[in-house]
C-alpha cells in the first residue's frame, strides 16, 4: 500500500539497533567518498526523543481516525482537485477549466478516464441519475464499455503496457537503484515524465538497473538547456503557479498508473485549535500574522530566526541536530518565545545550539499538520517503492509542485539550512545520511495522523523515509524546477482561456479539435529568420530598446547590450545612480528579462533562453527588464 501511516505515539516496539551497519554509498560528488555507515540508530533515537518529549501532552494529540471510502469518492475527489469536477456534472464548477483536456499528454488523458470510469460505475451501482462518460469528451468509440472491458478489447498499446506492468511489477523488487552510479546522467524535463515511463516499459530498463546497497554512489543528474531554458519555482507568477499543482496532480498520477502503483492521499486530519501564537499554529496563520509586521514574508519569521541562530553559531558544533537539548529548557524556551519573540525581547544569543535544534525540530513536529501536507504524506513516503532513482525523482518533483505554496516555501528554506550542516561535515561529523535519518521522524511522523505501521516494516519504511528525506536535501534544486512540458501546458491554457471557447456538452470533440486546430496554425507561422522586437525597461529609460533578434540571440546577450549602451546613444535615463557595473558579466547583473502578457502571465527568463523561439512560441508578450529581487532595491 502506498498509503503507510506513521505516528511516534504509539510506537512501542521498535527493531533492535544493529551494531553492524549495512554498507550503501554515500557520496556528494563523482570523486567519491568513503562508504557510509548507515545505521539507523540515529532514526530510532530521535524516534525515542521526540516520544520522551510528547510523553506529557498524550492527551492533547486527539488523534483522528481517516474514515474508509466509499467506492468512487476518491475518485470524485481526485477530479475536483484536478480541476475537472464539470465531469462530475457539477453546474456551478468553471466551464473553463474543461480547456485543461485539451493540454492533456496521452498518458495524461488516460489516467482522467480510468477515473472517471471507476467514478462512473460506482454511481450506476448506486442506481443514480445517468452521468457523462468520459468518452464522450476524448472521442473513445463504445461509451457504454467499462474500464475492464477496455482492457481486454482495445488494442491500444498503452492499456497493454498498463496492464501488462501492474501484473509484472507484483514481482518486482522494490530495493532502491540508481542507474549509472557516480556519473552525469541526463534529466528530461522536456517530455511528461509519464510518457518518458510508457516508452521505458517497452525496453529493460529496470534489468539494468543497480541498487544502493551494493556500494554505488549517488548519481548526478544534469538538466538539459532546451532554446526556450529552464524554469525554477519562483520564475512564474502567481496566477500562473496556480495551476500548475493541478497539472503536476494529474501527472504525477498518470506517471504511478504507468509504473503500477496506486496514489492513495490521506484527508486532512482535524486537531484541536490552539492558543499558542508560535508552536502548533498553522502556517498560513503564521505567515498572515508575520505578514503584518512584515510584508511579503515567505517563510514563518520564527523559523527564520532558529535557521540563523543555527547558521551563525551551530554549522561547526559537532553532532548538530542529533545530539538532543534539555527538553525541560527546550520546553521553557517554547514559552519564553511565545511571550517574547514579536517583541524583540527573547535572547538569542543565550541558547545553546542543541537547544535551539531541539526547538527547530519541535517547530516542524507541532504543526497542527504535516509539513509535507496531510493529504499527500503517504505519498512522499511511497516515493521509495520506486525502483528507479530517476523516476523517484521525477515523483518528488510533482509532489513538491503539488504543495502548497507556503508548505513548498519553507521546506525549501529547512532544506537549504541542512544543505549548510552536511557542507560542514568535516566540524560537526553530520553528513548526509546522518541528517535524513534525524530529520526524517520529524517530517513523517505527526500526531494529527493515523499511527498504523504494518508489523515487520518498520525498519523497511524507516529506511525509506530516510532514503526521501536524503534525495530532497540532495537533489532539491533539480526537485524546485517547473518543468517544460508543465510550463508549455499553462501557455496552452492561458491561450484557450483567452479565446474563450463557448463550451457545450454535444460540441466538446468539435471543441477540441478546434483548440489543436488553432495550435496548429500558430505552429506553421514559425519560421521566421530573424525579427525586431522592442525591450521595455521604464525603471531605467522612457523609451523602449529595439533589438534584433536570429536564431542566436540569447536574452543574456541582450542584458549585457543593454548595460553596456546604459547612458550612449542618446537614451533618455531615468536612473543609473545604483546601477551595478559587472564588467559585461552576466553572471553578476542585477537585472533580469522577464516575458509579460500573451499566453503567459509573467515568466523570469532564463539567461540561456533564445529570444526568437520564444518570440515564436509567445509573439503577443512583452519584453520587460527588471532589477534582479534578490539584489537592494535600487530605487
Amino acid at each position: 500500500s502506498l498509503s503507510s501511516r506513521h505516528c511516534p505515539w504509539k510506537m512501542n516496539q521498535l527493531p533492535p539497533k544493529s551494531p553492524v551497519a549495512s554498507p550503501v554509498s554515500e557520496s556528494m560528488n563523482s570523486r567519491g567518498e568513503a562508504l557510509d555507515n548507515l545505521s539507523m540508530d540515529s532514526f530510532w533515537l530521535e524516534v525515542e526523543n521526540i516520544k520522551q518529549s510528547t510523553e506529557a501532552e498524550q492527551e492533547e494529540c486527539s488523534l483522528a481516525d481517516v474514515k474508509t471510502q466509499e467506492e468512487g469518492e476518491a475518485e470524485a475527489e481526485w477530479l475536483q482537485d484536478a480541476g475537472l469536477s464539470e465531469l462530475l456534472g457539477d453546474a456551478g464548477s468553471d466551464k473553463d477549466n474543461l480547456v485543461l483536456l485539451s493540454t492533456l499528454t496521452r498518458t495524461q488523458a488516460a489516467a482522467v478516464q480510468r477515473r472517471l470510469d471507476t467514478w462512473t460505475r460506482s454511481r450506476r451501482r448506486r442506481n443514480k441519475h445517468p452521468v457523462r462518460d468520459v468518452r464522450d469528451i476524448f472521442g473513445v468509440p463504445g461509451s457504454e464499455d467499462t474500464a475492464a472491458e477496455k482492457e481486454e478489447s482495445s488494442p491500444d498499446p498503452l492499456w497493454h503496457n498498463l496492464r501488462t506492468s501492474n501484473t509484472q511489477r507484483k514481482t518486482q523488487d522494490y530495493s532502491c537503484t540508481v542507474r549509472n552510479p557516480g556519473k552525469e546522467e541526463v534529466f528530461n524535463m522536456d517530455v511528461a515524465y509519464s510518457e518518458q515511463a510508457a516508452v521505458l516499459l517497452k525496453g529493460s530498463f529496470l534489468s539494468e538497473s543497480r541498487k544502493l546497497k551494493d556500494g554505488n554512489a549517488l548519481t548526478r543528474f544534469k538538466i538539459p538547456k532546451g532554446r526556450l531554458g529552464v524554469t525554477r519555482i519562483g520564475d512564474l507568477s502567481a496566477q500562473d503557479m496556480k495551476k500548475i499543482p493541478t497539472l503536476a496532480l494529474i501527472e504525477l498520477t498518470a506517471l504511478c498508473d504507468i509504473l503500477g502503483f496506486e496514489l492513495k492521499r490521506n484527508k486532512a486530519a482535524k486537531l484541536k485549535t490552539t492558543e499558542k501564537r508560535l508552536f502548533g499554529v498553522p502556517l498560513n496563520s503564521l505567515l498572515e500574522n508575520d505578514q503584518k509586521l512584515l510584508p511579503n514574508t515567505k517563510v514563518p519569521l520564527l523559523l527564520q530566526a532558529l535557521l540563523s541562530c543555527l547558521e551563525k553559531r551551530g554549522l561547526e558544533t559537532e553532532g548538530i541536530l542529533r545530539v538532543s537539548g534539555s527538553q525541560t529548557r527546550i520546553k521553557s524556551l517554547e514559552q519564553k518565545l511565545e511571550r517574547d519573540f514579536y517583541s524583540g525581547l527573547f535572547r538569542w544569543d543565550e541558547v545553546h545550539q542543541n537547544d535551539v535544534s531541539g526547538l527547530l525540530k519541535r517547530f516542524i513536529r507541532e504543526l497542527p499538520a504535516p509539513l509535507l501536507t496531510a493529504e499527500y504524506l503517504p505519498a512522499f513516503a511511497a516515493v521509495q517503492n520506486i525502483p528507479d532513482l530517476k523516476q523517484r525523482l521525477q515523483a518528488l518533483n510533482l509532489l513538491i509542485l503539488i504543495l502548497p505554496e507556503s508548505n513548498r516555501n519553507t521546506l525549501k528554506a529547512l532544506l537549504e539550512f541542512l544543505s549548510k550542516v552536511v557542507a560542514r561535515e568535516n566540524n560537526n561529523k553530520m553528513n548526509l545520511w546522518n541528517v535524513s535519518t534525524v530529520m526524517a521522524p520529524n517530517l513523517f511522523m505527526h500526531k494529527g495522523l493515523p499511527n498504523k505501521i504494518p508489523e515487520g516494516k518498520e525498519k523497511q519504511l524507516a529506511e525509506g523515509a530516510a532514503d526521501v528525506v536524503r534525495m530532497m536535501i540532495h537533489y532539491q534544486d533539480l526537485l524546485w524546477t517547473v518543468s517544460s512540458f508543465l510550463v508549455a501546458q499553462v501557455r496552452k491554457l492561458n491561450e484557450s482561456n483567452n479565446k474563450r471557447y463557448q463550451f457545450c456538452d454535444k460540441r466538446i470533440k468539435n471543441l477540441l479539435r478546434k483548440i489543436h486546430a488553432d495550435k496548429d496554425k500558430v505552429e506553421k507561422n514559425q519560421g521566421e529568420p530573424s525579427k525586431v522586437v522592442k525591450v521595455h525597461a521604464s525603471l531605467l529609460l522612457k523609451d523602449s530598446l529595439e533589438v534584433h533578434l536570429n536564431n542566436a540571440t540569447r536574452v543574456a546577450d541582450v542584458l549585457r547590450q543593454f548595460q553596456k549602451n546604459l547612458g550612449q546613444n542618446g537614451w533618455n535615463i531615468v536612473n543609473t545612480v545604483n546601477l551595478l557595473k559587472c564588467n559585461n558579466s552576466t553572471e553578476c547583473t542585477n537585472l533580469l528579462l522577464y516575458e509579460v502578457g500573451g499566453n503567459i502571465g509573467e515568466h523570469c527568463l532564463d539567461p540561456d533562453t533564445y529570444l526568437l523561439d520564444l518570440y515564436h512560441i509567445n509573439p503577443h508578450a512583452e519584453w520587460i527588464i527588471k532589477q534582479n529581487p534578490s539584489y537592494p532595491r535600487m530605487f
